[in-house]
């Protein structure tokens, strides 16, 4: 029996790389899902979704924005599935990726996989990849507290975790995803998936927030540090400290998917019409 899943997406006025996500689950090998969208307080995404009528679509449209934290607390609760899938507006699963997700979570409650980051530049609303980094590093619970390798992006678990550990923090705010991954490992069963079949955006012109760090950040950091006990954590470029020894050590090989081709969505193919 194939479990339902959920795929929790928020967005906020980026209406290009929804529709190429959108397009890139509408080419899920895996078809027993919804996507659940939280529109948190931007333009109104139902003319995006409408290009994608084959996809059980659920939009929750909020009138103010509250933050992406609280907007995918606010997709989880709304969630039908058994299984809930995260994933950013602007990161792209590849067509095996829920397929292979659900296979690997039969006897773990929690699931993620390796990613490939691409760079990219943006030619009439599509985004073209200029580069690609793999970016897969064995799961080791331990270094997890010193810097986390895990992306939520397409990670996949049992939305009953939630009954135990309640939902997503905001008031780590860019550091929820460590937050709720470190928490998840102290009572859950974890497994990583040797296969990048993610694909996380990392813009070149440095509007992503892994590139910036401003004081409000280095607070919830801190915050993050006072939650778990890790004691003082390095405020380093991101791309700094994937050259440090104790991260570099975990490097791991990785099932390369991808053909760098661009995903096409409906929408850009309409605008350019």
């Amino acid at each position: 029996m194939n479990p339902f899943v959920s795929v929790v997406v928020p967005t906020y006025n980026r209406s290009y790389p929804l529709a190429e996500l959108l397009e890139s689950l509408s080419r899920q090998i895996y078809r027993h899902f919804e996507v659940v969208i939280v529109n948190d307080g931007g333009a109104r995404v139902e003319q995006v979704v409408a290009l994608y009528p084959e996809l059980q679509v659920n939009v929750i449209h909020l009138e103010k924005n509250i933050g992406h934290v609280e907007a995918r607390n606010i997709g989880v609760k709304a969630a039908k599935g058994e299984l809930v899938m995260l994933c950013d507006d602007d990161d792209l699963l590849l067509p095996c990726h829920m397929e292979r997700m659900v296979s690997e979570i039969t006897d773990v409650d929690f699931v993620y996989s390796d990613v490939e980051i691409f760079h990219y530049k943006v030619d009439n609303g599509q985004r073209v990849p200029t580069d690609r980094f793999l970016f897969a590093y064995e799961y080791d619970k331990a270094a997890m507290r010193k810097f986390s390798t895990y992306v939520p992006s397409g990670s996949l678990y049992r939305k009953d975790i939630h009954v135990s550990l309640g939902y997503f923090d905001p008031h780590v705010h860019n550091y929820w995803d460590w937050d709720f991954f470190l928490r998840v490992s102290e009572t859950f069963r974890i497994k990583r998936v040797a296969a990048a079949s993610v694909l996380y955006a990392f813009s070149q012109e440095g509007d992503h927030l892994s590139r910036q760090m401003s004081d409000k950040r280095q607070m919830y950091l801190n915050r993050l540090s006072e939650k778990h006990g890790l004691g003082p954590l390095p405020t380093k470029n991101f791309w700094l400290l994937l050259q440090e020894p104790e991260v570099a050590k975990r490097k791991a090989g990785s099932q390369i998917i991808w053909d760098g081709k661009p995903v096409i969505s409906r929408l850009c193919s309409l605008a350019k019409q």
